[in-house]
């Protein structure tokens, strides 16, 4: 199997690295600043390439790291090409453009796979894992929190154009709201508030989310770019019918169990933490390389990434709106 990766930016790098962990050959790298993609392309003995449509007759898989409003155009053309696509979250910047995706996916008979890496982190993937066990019956309450500073600023940053990239609640918080759907089920409504910067076109810097589950369950997302850098802080807690869980990042890796007992004194059991023996991108590289591979379902499906990216749009269109917004 030969990747070609699309975009040399961090991300691409991030996926590289992973592909270097899989059987697979990294064939090239794609960029439009092709001294970019020179230099992965040499760390990588691969070939450097001006655009995807230079590279698409090398590669079997396309890997799409670019900016989030390209997803769309790269994943049509590598899908008349009859390649499989690996594409980055969220999978497209407006829900039309993401059910095309799927569609010319569909029709031309090739894989497309949305790399959602949260629900690979260990924490995220045992917490998971309790809760499908019935550890703390059925869950009820959610809490998620992802907190960080505002990406950087270079010259002609795509992450602070809101029209590429959809802002701090589709770029940060569609994370949560996936890992929200995947432990409590299908979204019926969202509401949203949101604090917007000083500056008048700067992106919004913190939201709060309100998720009504058709389950009965209640998500309360937090997401926040108004850290000072280098704080990262993360935060999992899910309450449900028989004991709740949680994870802090600021405490420990290790995610904290307690259940009702029938004696006051029974302890709580905690969960040991998964020690972080590789990068979670490297895992969810490994999973799409084995799906491609020997043609399995994938751990993530487009629809998923379309479910993801309906809430979040229905997040900012609640906060602008001030009122809740109901998904079909």
């Amino acid at each position: 199997m030969k990747a070609g990766i699309v975009g040399a930016g961090f991300m691409g790098g991030t996926h590289a690295a992973g592909w270097a962990e899989t059987e697979a050959t990294i064939a090239g790298f794609a960029d439009s600043d092709l001294a970019s993609a020179q230099s992965l392309a040499n760390r990588y003995k691969a070939k450097a390439y001006p655009s995807l449509e230079a590279m698409l007759n090398d590669v079997d898989v396309v890997d799409i790291c670019a900016p989030t409003h390209l997803h769309h155009a790269l994943a049509l053309q590598a899908a008349a090409a009859g390649k499989d696509i690996i594409c980055e979250k969220p999978l497209a910047r407006t829900v039309e453009d993401a059910q095309e995706m799927i569609a010319v996916c569909r029709d031309a008979n090739v894989k497309l796979l949305v790399a959602h890496v949260v629900r690979f982190f260990p924490e995220y993937a045992k917490a998971k894992a309790a809760v499908a066990e019935g550890q703390i019956g059925q869950p009820a309450v959610l809490r998620l929190t992802r907190g960080a500073f505002r990406p950087k600023k270079p010259v002609d940053n795509w992450f602070t154009d809101f029209e590429k990239s959809g802002g701090m609640m589709l770029d940060l918080m569609i994370h949560d709201f996936d890992y929200a759907r995947w432990i409590a089920g299908e979204v019926e409504s969202v509401f949203a508030k949101n604090i917007a910067s000083a500056h008048p076109n700067a992106p919004v810097d913190h939201g709060l989310v309100i998720l009504k589950h058709r389950s009965g369950a209640i998500s309360h997302v937090e997401g926040s770019w108004a850290y000072p850098p280098p704080i990262f802080r993360t935060r999992i807690e899910i309450a449900g019918s028989d004991g709740w869980l949680e994870f802090d990042s600021d405490k420990s890796a290790a995610i904290d169990l307690h259940l009702r007992q029938q004696q006051n004194d029974a302890p709580d059991v905690p969960l040991p933490g998964s020690p972080l023996s590789e990068s979670p991108y490297t895992t969810q590289l490994k999973a799409f390389y084995n799906a491609l591979l020997n043609n399995v379902p994938p751990p993530i499906t487009a629809q998923d990434g379309l479910a993801a990216l309906q809430i979040a749009l229905a997040a900012i269109e609640s906060a602008q709106r001030g009122k809740a917004i109901f998904i079909q």
